[in-house]
C-alpha cells in the first residue's frame, strides 16, 4: 500500500467518534513464529518443538503472544493511515491472551475507538481478536496519543 502522507488535511482528536474502526486479518504461518523468535529471541519450545508440544493438552506448536499481540499494533498502525492520524502508542492496557493461536489459524483484528479523551489527546480503542472459528483469542485496550506535527507535512 502506497499512502500520500503530504496530501490532505490530518485528523484530530476532535475529529475522531466513538466506533471508528478497522479490521485486519492475518493466516499465521510457520515462517511468521519463527522470523518473530529470531527479531525477539523468544525459542520457547512452545513455539519451536512439536514433538514437545504433542505432550501437552495444545497438541501442537502455538504462536507466540508478543507476536499476536504484534498484529495488534498494526491495526492501530492501519486505523492512522486509514483516519490520517497523526499519533503514537501511549501502551496496552487490559491485555489478556484469551486462547491459543496455531500455526494455520486465521486471526482477525478488531481496532475500535471506544473513549476519547480530549483533555489529554487520547483515544482509547478496544481490541479483539478472533480466529477462524470465531473464538476469542486475545482481548484489550489500545491508548493512541495523539501529536501534532511541529510543521505539516510538505512544508
Amino acid at each position: 500500500m502506497i499512502v500520500d502522507f503530504d496530501e490532505g488535511p490530518r485528523s484530530t482528536i476532535h475529529d475522531m467518534k466513538i466506533g471508528d474502526n478497522i479490521a485486519i486479518e492475518k493466516t499465521i504461518s510457520e515462517s511468521d513464529v519463527y522470523m518473530f523468535a529470531g527479531i525477539c529471541g523468544d525459542f520457547s519450545p512452545n513455539h519451536i518443538n512439536q514433538r514437545y508440544m504433542e505432550k501437552s493438552r495444545f497438541k501442537t506448536r502455538i504462536a507466540q503472544g508478543a507476536l499476536v499481540v504484534g498484529f495488534t499494533s498494526a491495526a492501530a498502525a492501519m486505523f492512522g493511515i486509514k483516519y490520517r492520524v497523526d499519533g503514537v502508542s501511549a501502551g496496552y492496557d487490559r491485555l489478556r491472551f484469551v486462547a491459543p493461536v496455531f500455526f494455520g489459524d486465521t486471526i482477525l483484528i478488531r481496532y475500535e475507538i471506544v473513549r476519547i479523551d480530549l483533555a489529554r489527546d487520547r483515544a482509547y480503542a478496544s481490541l479483539k481478536v478472533t480466529n477462524q472459528n470465531d473464538e476469542v483469542v486475545l482481548v484489550g485496550e489500545h491508548v493512541l496519543r495523539f501529536v501534532a506535527l511541529e510543521q505539516p507535512l510538505g512544508a
